[in-house]
């Protein structure tokens, strides 16, 4: 698509597109919208993390995703329908071979990958965490198996702080997680061992190493201990270009919210904005929405994933839809006539899937709303998740060399200018 300033057109300029300046990309991380058709190889026959948190708890009171049409998306069938979508709606495949945040996110952004990250489902080889240990001075390590990070907190947390090592562990994603008590370890050192780990295991292909903090509960509560939002991801570097560069090196502002920064390892953002869950992703992405002059704005809503998916928590989930429609519906009052919004997800994360705590493979919702979009457009059945990259490209009129297909003519229609 060619794309023209409109302040340049002349006389007999043709129809253009009279793009947006801001586009809002909201990521629920993990709310799926039904299994893909090889979710069997993933061991996810069947999953629906939206359908299936409305069964188990109760279709979500989210009037603000109601009108949008999350509902109206093909496979969609215990969250309402809207008469009269207000979004273009449709869902998106994984084209990647994965399921996990970085492969969402990298495909979200160009970048789809052709091969799995690689998986440690027995844990880590002697030889690299004995490397890691000698680099960084730390006493050994605990657990070094797969395993829930809460679980593992509470099971592995005493004799932790007792003696100084620490808590290794691993999923089924492409992950090596060490958690350490805030208090009797230190944030700091355990973020230099993680940039220790980071460095030692870049050869073995490894996705992404989390240092996973977490201190003394309050007293009464259930658990010992708790996690905080202090954890950081160290992720490899996407290795291709992403949209997130293309627009960066085209002058357009690029905010990352969230671990938008930690995904990408710092690349294509102009800034970078950490949060403390959900509630303050939405409340630093409001401030943006009053304020931001131009520019992409890509958000990363962590809890849907970390606090009700991969903990099985269907009423908790359904909490935390409710609580994202509310402040939804707030920044919402400061949008501009020209913003474009897109709601997806990165993966699925199935609440009530009994065999296993890890993401799903599932569909992902896609919901592109504003002023100027065309509301009620079906997008169908995306083939790839890159085809948001795409479209963003297109939007701000920036060379693209990225995977994927733009569905901006789908969903902006064109104005003629005189």
């Amino acid at each position: 698509m060619i794309h023209r300033d409109p302040s340049s057109a002349g006389a007999g300029a043709g129809p253009i597109h009279v793009g947006p300046r801001r586009i809002f990309l909201l990521v629920l991380d993990s709310l799926g919208v039904g299994a893909m058709p090889d979710a069997p190889e993933f061991g996810d026959a069947g999953a629906h993390t939206l359908d299936h948190i409305c069964e188990a708890a109760g279709a979500p009171d989210a009037p603000r995703l109601r009108a949008l049409g999350l509902g109206n998306i093909e496979g969609v069938e215990a969250f309402p329908a809207s008469a009269s979508p207000e979004a273009a709606f449709g869902k998106m495949s994984e084209a990647s071979a994965g399921k996990d945040t970085t492969t969402g996110h990298w495909e979200m952004a160009g970048v789809p990958l052709d091969r799995a990250f690689p998986t440690f489902p027995d844990g880590f080889d002697d030889e690299l965490l004995d490397a890691i240990a000698a680099r960084t001075g730390v006493a050994g390590w605990l657990c070094n198996a797969p395993a829930s990070g809460t679980a593992v907190i509470e099971q592995y947390g005493p004799e932790h702080v007792e003696t100084g090592k620490l808590i290794v562990y691993t999923s089924a994603d492409s992950v090596l997680q060490i958690a350490a008590h805030e208090g009797s370890f230190g944030l700091e050192r355990l973020l230099e061992v993680c940039e220790v780990a980071r460095e030692l295991t870049l050869e073995r292909g490894l996705a992404r190493v989390i240092a996973r903090p977490f201190v003394d509960a309050a007293p009464g509560a259930e658990n010992r201990y708790e996690r905080t939002y202090n954890r950081r991801d160290f992720s490899l570097t996407p290795p291709n270009p992403t949209v997130l560069d293309q627009l960066k090196s085209a002058g357009v502002p690029v905010v990352g919210v969230g671990k938008i920064e930690d995904i990408f390892a710092g690349h294509g953002l102009t800034q970078a904005v950490h949060t403390k869950g959900n509630d303050d992703g939405m409340v630093q992405t409001g401030a943006l929405v009053r304020d931001l002059d131009r520019g992409l704005v890509f958000l990363n809503l962590v809890d849907f994933d970390m606090l009700f998916g991969h903990r099985r928590d269907p009423a908790g989930y359904r909490g935390a839809i409710e609580a994202f429609d509310r402040a939804l519906a707030e920044i919402e009052a400061d949008r501009r006539e020209d913003d474009v919004f897109i709601l997806t997800a990165d993966h699925g994360n199935d609440p009530t899937n009994g065999d296993h705590t890890d993401h799903t493979r599932e569909f992902v919702p896609l919901l592109v709303y504003g002023d100027r979009v065309q509301g009620g457009v079906s997008l169908g059945t995306r083939a790839t998740f890159a085809d948001i990259g795409a479209t963003i490209a297109d939007a701000f009129g920036v060379q693209y060399e990225g995977a994927g297909s733009s569905f901006l003519e789908e969903v902006l229609p064109r104005a003629s200018q005189a």
